[in-house]
């Protein structure tokens, strides 16, 4: 049989060390030695020599008997062994501070404050509302504190109970056994998910839940220039929070009703915009619709299909990325052009077509100007893969 070293030397401390000393060394031999930490060979054995030191003497009654027997003194059976951490608070405490919550000593656990839950609604404004802004009052139906038992979740006059699953530490405690001894597993009780209470008698107002769902009015401010999926958050209006945590935030997400007419991408905004073959050949002055109301705009003679005319600053506010406005202005205005081709004529248009079509030829000639498509790229880049 292998000799016993002295227990004084296995932790490395006097023979007049205090107990603040031993438990000191212990946490230091402990981490060095144990078998998670540690593949050396004999690391284990070290282990388990240091964790029997420890326990001999950080008792006063089995330290006194070794140092007057030595291990004679401690080693009659009722104290030789490692039997786990059970009957030993100190190794509780010592391994939950080494190695996390995994191994509680079953102390008092409670959850603290818990922020709310962030919430989400969504909000439908018109083309125009995005583009210049807007206010508008919300109702959001919410959960909130109960009013009548204060979030306790008991009526009005009685109290929660400490929690019988898991007597008030929030946790309940599974024991499994290993080579090194008894190790406990801790998981969120039940039966009080955390909590440590049981309410008895649930108040009648929110049924136990401490919450109530009630519906609010929020203003909501919309700056100019918002588009679809735009974020608003509205801090602390969100779910409340519990056990004196903060309340959650309101995200209010934007969406954009389609417009008649027009169409955006980014700050610009675009219009098809029709006229006939006569106002393509001769020319002419049409007024057409923007964002800033009815405008004048000119078709050159002989102007083609998808023929752009662009509008500076009759786009959308450009905003930065805090949602504001920028100083730099707004987007631009798009007007391209589309020729209407008549599918039916009276009799003295076709025979104006055909006097023109006389004077014009028949002869077709493959087009080497610039295309539509060449002239959507040039006008507008990337937008259409330039």
């Amino acid at each position: 049989m292998a000799t016993q070293r002295d227990f004084y030397d296995v932790l490395g401390i006097g023979r007049q060390a205090s107990k603040e000393e031993i438990k000191k060394a212990y946490r230091v031999k402990a981490r060095q030695y144990h078998p998670d930490v540690n593949k050396e060979a004999g690391a284990e054995d070290h282990f388990k020599e240091v964790q029997r030191a420890y326990e001999i003497l950080s008792d006063d009654q089995m330290r006194a008997a070794y140092d007057r027997y030595g291990h004679a003194g401690v080693d009659n059976g009722a104290g030789a062994g490692f039997s786990g951490f059970e009957g030993f608070g100190g190794f509780a405490d010592i391994f939950e501070d080494l190695f996390g919550a995994g191994f509680s000593g079953g102390r008092r656990r409670r959850r603290g404050p818990a922020r709310g839950a962030d919430l989400r609604y969504d909000l439908k404004i018109s083309f125009e509302e995005a583009v210049f802004g807007t206010e508008q009052d919300i109702d959001v139906r919410r959960p909130e504190i109960c009013s009548q038992c204060y979030g306790s979740g008991a009526e009005p006059g009685t109290n929660p109970i400490t929690c019988t699953t898991c007597n008030g530490s929030g946790e309940v405690r599974r024991v499994q056994q290993s080579i090194l001894g008894q190790f406990v597993n801790v998981t969120t009780c039940p039966t009080c998910q955390g909590s440590g209470e049981q309410i008895p008698k649930p108040c009648t107002m929110c049924h136990g839940q401490k919450q109530v769902l009630q519906s609010r009015t929020l203003k909501v401010k919309v700056p100019p220039g918002v588009d679809n999926d735009t974020q608003i958050r509205l801090s602390s209006e969100g779910g409340p929070g519990m056990a004196g945590g903060p309340p959650g935030n309101l995200y209010v997400v934007i969406r954009v009703e389609p417009h008649e007419y027009f169409q955006r991408r980014g700050d610009d905004v675009f219009m098809d915009l029709h006229i006939n073959v006569a106002q393509a050949a001769l020319g002419d002055m049409v007024t057409i619709p923007t964002l800033d109301g009815d405008e004048s705009l000119e078709i050159p003679v002989g102007t083609q299909p998808g023929k752009v005319f662009k509008l500076r600053n009759k786009g959308v506010p450009r905003l930065d990325r805090s949602g504001r406005n920028r100083s730099m202005g707004r987007g631009d205005m798009h007007v391209i052009i589309q020729v209407s081709i008549p599918k039916k004529l009276t009799k003295e248009q076709q025979h104006l077509f055909k006097e023109l079509s006389r004077t014009l030829g028949k002869e077709v000639v493959p087009r080497s100007e610039k295309g539509i498509l060449d002239q959507l790229k040039e006008a507008f880049g990337d937008v259409f893969g330039a």
